[in-house]
């Protein structure tokens, strides 16, 4: 990935910049992880489709936006130019991307394109009767035994206001939620997508370390809590047990015992609090090299998104939840950039249209679930994302 284009970086603001590349027909991905003070902006000539030969340590460093179907292969932005953001300052070769032009090499795999269509009215909408009724349903077949545990999301379009700047939009997202991946990406025919997820999938650090999370239960945050004073109903404990366990035995599938685990513990992600477990594997000291390709065929989409058991619940939702969740619950993130990579799954995200944003959100349902309460977590997730499109 160059960081040198031509000889010379030039300064300009981000918005410029991703309006150039957007205009010219270019995928790029814009994030910033978690604590950090800057931003990377990626931009390419063309994306192409990963396939299963495909492996993580292998990869050139590039961006990564997976769709929520495993059977649906995952697109790849090469980093062929990088900038350095800060605030909305960008650092980079302004001047190569000025030359350059959208081409499809014979690589290259268009995306499938990401339809867009009115919402009706069901348990994928914003219709509150419909998604009270789902969580019912969902009830029934956890009481009947088909599954302990399922994760029923629903959409919610909202209209942009009148002059919306989708980099101020992102700019205060990384303000108000610093403990997440915050990003937008802009890919030709599978949409633009702009988002805050606190939900680590795979990170593989310097190719020595990697780390995974479980995360689940949902409480709102309001400033000043003490989180030390935080109680968790029996509900939401049981249901990030089971993500917990949902991991570890993903461990015991590849025999790797070798791992540490720390938590339980309360977490802010914005305006939500969150349970997250933090699981650590030392790769080198137990010879798992690519344990992070490993890994992510192995989590992808987590338990924490579909359901325990994994295929029950899944077959449910796609029965029941009534649309196509394209991106939303699959994963995002950089790839071998400085060494490192993080993926996270694609959580508090929003599908932006012309004129309105496609929100979307879910709610873990267990056999102690109030459908109200799991009307009411969905409710909240969309409004840590609307309160950034002011």
């Amino acid at each position: 990935m160059e960081n040198v284009a031509s000889g010379k970086l030039y300064t300009s603001s981000l918005s410029r910049v991703t309006s150039l590349a957007i205009d010219k027909g270019l995928p790029l991905a814009l994030w910033r992880l978690p604590d950090s003070q800057t931003s990377t902006l990626i931009v390419s000539g063309t994306s192409r489709q990963l396939t299963r030969e495909d492996v993580l340590e292998e990869l050139p460093p590039g961006f990564i936006f997976a769709p929520y179907c495993e059977d649906q292969p995952p697109i790849f932005i090469e980093g062929e130019l990088r900038f350095t953001v800060e605030g909305d300052r960008i650092t980079g070769p302004v001047a190569s991307l000025e030359a350059m032009s959208g081409e499809q090499g014979p690589d290259s795999i268009r995306p499938r394109p990401s339809e867009i269509k009115p919402l009706s009215e069901g348990a994928s909408s914003g219709d509150k009767k419909a998604y009270i009724d789902l969580v019912k349903k969902s009830i029934e077949a956890i009481a009947n035994g088909q599954f302990e545990k399922v994760v029923p999301s629903r959409i919610k379009s909202i209209k942009l206001p009148e002059h919306f700047d989708s980099i101020a939009t992102y700019q205060r997202l990384c303000a108000g939620h610093r403990e997440a991946l915050v990003s937008f990406v802009h890919i030709p025919d599978a949409g633009t997508w702009i988002g805050a997820s606190p939900e680590v999938l795979v990170s593989v650090e310097d190719g020595r370390t990697f780390r995974t999370v479980a995360l689940a239960g949902t409480q709102p945050y309001h400033n000043g809590t003490s989180i030390k004073s935080v109680a968790w109903t029996q509900k939401e404990i049981e249901e990030q047990a089971l993500v917990e366990r949902y991991i570890i035995s993903c461990f015991k599938r590849i025999r790797l015992r070798e791992y540490d685990e720390h938590g339980p513990k309360t977490i802010i992600a914005g305006s939500l609090m969150h349970l997250r477990s933090d699981f650590t594997v030392d790769m080198q000291a137990t010879g798992f090299p690519q344990l992070g390709s490993v890994m992510l065929n192995l989590l992808h989409p987590t338990s924490a998104v579909c359901g325990m058991p994994f295929e029950p619940a899944r077959e449910f939702l796609r029965e029941h939840e009534g649309y196509d969740r394209t991106f939303y619950t699959g994963y995002l993130g950089p790839v071998n950039v400085d060494g490192n990579t993080d993926l996270y799954v694609n959580l508090r995200c929003m599908q932006l249209t012309e004129s309105h944003a496609l929100m979307y959100a879910g709610a873990g349902v267990t056999a102690d679930s109030i459908p109200e309460k799991e009307w009411e977590e969905t409710e909240m997730k969309f409004n840590t994302l609307s309160t950034s499109l002011a």
